[in-house]
C-alpha cells in the first residue's frame, strides 16, 4: 500500500469507507494488499472484529478480495471508479497493445450507411407506451437462432444492453447475494468482476479446447452452484468452444439439477468459425445470449436473450422499473445490420481474417516448443511459469498482453493475447518474443 495513503476510521462503516475512498481517488492502488486485520485494529484503535467486518462489506461488493496466506487486497477491477478506470489503457509508446482482447476496428462493418437508412425510416418519434422490443427485431432474432440450432419451442425473446447486462439481470432475478455461480477457470474477467460486486461467489469449473469439463460441473454442483454459466464459442481467454459431444455431456449433468439456472453465451457468434452446439434448455432455469459487439462493434450495446418464460419476464420486469428498454433505434440498427449482405459480407471477411491470424501464431507457438490454446476467437491463451515476468519480459520485447490473474481462480498461470490486430509480417518476431518469455534460460525442443 502507499505510504501516502493512510486508512482511517472508528467504525465498520467508516472504515469501509475509508477504504473505498483511498481506490476511488487513487491513494490504494489497483491490486494494493490491505493491513492484516490485527495490525489495522491495533492502529486504529478497534477490536479486529470490526476490521474484520469492514473487509467483509468490501468483499461482498467486489472492492476487495481474500488472497489466501497473503490476506486482504483491492481487486485488480473493482465496481468502483478509479482514476485509472476513466481514463484510456495506457500503453508506453512502441509498444504493440495486444491485451485488449477487443476486434480491430478496421475489420468493423462501417455504421453511417445504415444509421442513414434506419434515420430515414423511423418516420415520427416515439413515446413511453410505444417502447419495448420492436416485434420484427424478435421475430428476425428467433429466425438466427434457430438456424443455429438454438431449441426456441418454449421460449420468449428480448433485448438488453449487452451479454453482461443480460448475466445481471438474471443472476439477479434467481440468486441471492452468497450464492455461488459455477464459471469457467480460466474465464471472461469482466464476469468475475460482475459475480464479486454482486456479493455472489464464483466457483471454478476447469476446460479443454471442448468446453467445461463434465466433472468439473459436477463437482460444482454437488457443492451447491445455483448458476451455472458457459461459454458456447471463442470461450475468453482460451478459445474453446463447446463441441457436440461435449454439449452432450453437459446435458447429462446439468438435467439433475433442475432447480439450477443455466446461462449460454454465444458473444462471438457470426465470427465463430465453427458451429453452435447449444445446451439447453435442460434445467427449469435456462437463457441463451447472443452479443452483437464482438462481430458489429463494441459501442452496439444490444443483445439478443433467449430463456424460459419466467427468467425473461423477469429481466424484461426489472428492465421497465430501471432502464426501461434498449433504445429501438439501436434495435432497428441491428435488424438493419443483419438484413444488409454488404454487412455480413464483412464480417464473414473479419471471421476469416481472425481465424488466419490466431492459426498463424498457433504454429509459429508450436514450432518454438510453446503450448497456447485458441481454438476459436481472437484470444489465445499461453501457460507460463511466472504471469510477472512474463508480462515483464514481453513489455520489454515491445508487447503489452494480459496477465492471466485477472481470468483465473484456481487454474494455472497463463497469458491472454489477443491476435486482431496482428499482422502477417508481426507473427513470427512475436512468437519468438513469447517463447523467449516463456522459456527465458532457452529455446525450448521444437515440436513438429
Amino acid at each position: 500500500m502507499p505510504a501516502q495513503y493512510q486508512v482511517s476510521g472508528g467504525s465498520a462503516a467508516a472504515i469501509s469507507a475509508s477504504i473505498e475512498s483511498g481506490v476511488r481517488e487513487g491513494g490504494l492502488e489497483l491490486g494494493a494488499a490491505l493491513p492484516p486485520v490485527r495490525a489495522l485494529a491495533e492502529s486504529l484503535g478497534v477490536s479486529p472484529a470490526t476490521v474484520a467486518k469492514a473487509y467483509g462489506d468490501l468483499r461482498r461488493r467486489g472492492v476487495v478480495e481474500a488472497d489466501g496466506r497473503r490476506g486482504t487486497r483491492v481487486r485488480a477491477r473493482p465496481p468502483v471508479a478509479t482514476p485509472r478506470s476513466v481514463l484510456p489503457v495506457q500503453v508506453a509508446p512502441g509498444v504493440w497493445n495486444l491485451s485488449a482482447g477487443e476486434p480491430a476496428t478496421d475489420l468493423l462493418p462501417p455504421l453511417g450507411p445504415d444509421l442513414g437508412v434506419i434515420a430515414t425510416d423511423l418516420g415520427r418519434p416515439i413515446g413511453y407506451a410505444d417502447a419495448g422490443v420492436l416485434p420484427e427485431l424478435a421475430r428476425a432474432a428467433g429466425e438466427r437462432l434457430a438456424s443455429d440450432g438454438v431449441p426456441l419451442a418454449d421460449a420468449q425473446i428480448t433485448v438488453t444492453s449487452g451479454t453482461l447486462d443480460a448475466i445481471e439481470r438474471l443472476l439477479t432475478a434467481h440468486l441471492s447475494p452468497g450464492d455461488a455461480v459455477a464459471v469457467e477457470d480460466p474465464g471472461w474477467a469482466n464476469l468475475l468482476d460482475l459475480i464479486a460486486a454482486l456479493g455472489l461467489r464464483a466457483t471454478p469449473i476447469a476446460l479443454d479446447r471442448e468446453g467445461p469439463l463434465p466433472d468439473s460441473v459436477a463437482h460444482a454442483l454437488s457443492q451447491g452452484a445455483r448458476a451455472v454459466i458457459v461459454t458456447s464459442r471463442a470461450q475468453n481467454p482460451t478459445g474453446a468452444f463447446v463441441t457436440e459431444r461435449r454439449s452432450i455431456e453437459l446435458r447429462s449433468v446439468l438435467e439433475r439439477h433442475p432447480g439450477v439456472l443455466l446461462i449460454e453465451d454465444d458473444h462471438a457468434a457470426e465470427l465463430a468459425q465453427v458451429g453452435l452446439n447449444s445446451i439447453g434448455p435442460v434445467t427449469g432455469s435456462w437463457a441463451f445470449i447472443r452479443s452483437a459487439s464482438k462481430p458489429y462493434g463494441p459501442d452496439l450495446r444490444i443483445a439478443v436473450v433467449a430463456g424460459d418464460a419466467v427468467s425473461i419476464a423477469r429481466v424484461v420486469g426489472r428492465m421497465r422499473i430501471g432502464s426501461g428498454w434498449v433504445s429501438t433505434v439501436l434495435q432497428r440498427l441491428l435488424l438493419r445490420l443483419w438484413r444488409d449482405e454488404g454487412v455480413t459480407a464483412l464480417v464473414r471477411v473479419a471471421a476469416q481474417t481472425y481465424e488466419e491470424r490466431r492459426e498463424a501464431l498457433l504454429w509459429a507457438l508450436k514450432e518454438r516448443g510453446i503450448e497456447a490454446t485458441g481454438a476459436t476467437g481472437i484470444n489465445i491463451w499461453v501457460r507460463v511459469p511466472d504471469e510477472t515476468s512474463a508480462v515483464g519480459a514481453l513489455r520489454e520485447a515491445g508487447y503489452a498482453v494480459a496477465p492471466g490473474s485477472l481470468f483465473r481462480i484456481e487454474s494455472p498461470p497463463g497469458v491472454r493475447i489477443t491476435i486482431s490486430a496482428l499482422t502477417d509480417d508481426g507473427v513470427e518476431p512475436l512468437a519468438e518474443a513469447v517463447a523467449a518469455a516463456v522459456n527465458p534460460k532457452g529455446p525450448a525442443v521444437a515440436s513438429r
